[in-house]
């Protein structure tokens, strides 16, 4: 990623947002869920999002959630699926935007590979889930809670 871009991110994300969100009725994100050989989940904080976050983004025109989902992992998280990963399920994000979904995914079977993502990603790691980082938001928490811990399921993000 450029340095005009790295530095213009927090600027021109929320008006490609508001532009997309105008030009499509509905949107569609993914994400993932990864854990490592110790059982810890992988986690990414973007350089234009607050929070940290499970892997993942938008599903393109023209693109599959599930190809959509295999491109944001190894772009953000360095993960290269093995075999297919798994639908968990689809979470209605309407916070964000009022026609927003999730697709959430889990990968059993991965190896690490080089992330793709230039200057999008300022960190990434691994770790438990009683033990998330500070600015976790509010949706990972969620599914974290539901996956982990054993809570309720939500049907929002």
């Amino acid at each position: 990623m450029s340095e005009w871009r790295i530095a213009f991110e927090p600027l021109i994300t929320p008006i490609f947002r508001a532009w997309w969100r105008m030009r499509r009725g509905m949107t569609l994100g993914v994400r993932g869920v990864a854990l490592d050989d110790q059982g810890r989940i992988l986690l990414v904080r973007h350089t234009y999002a607050p929070g940290w976050h499970l892997p993942g983004g938008g599903v393109e025109n023209g693109e599959a959630a599930l190809d959509a989902i295999l491109r944001e992992m190894i772009e953000e998280g360095g993960v290269e699926a093995m075999a297919t990963p798994t639908l968990i399920g689809f979470f209605s994000n309407h916070a964000n935007f009022p026609n927003d979904h999730i697709a959430l995914y889990r990968f059993d079977a991965w190896r690490p590979c080089p992330p793709s993502s230039e200057g999008e990603i300022a960190e990434r790691g691994f770790f438990a889930a009683d033990a998330l980082p500070e600015g976790v938001t509010k949706g990972t928490r969620r599914r974290i809670a539901e996956l982990f811990e054993g809570a309720p399921l939500s049907a929002h993000w």
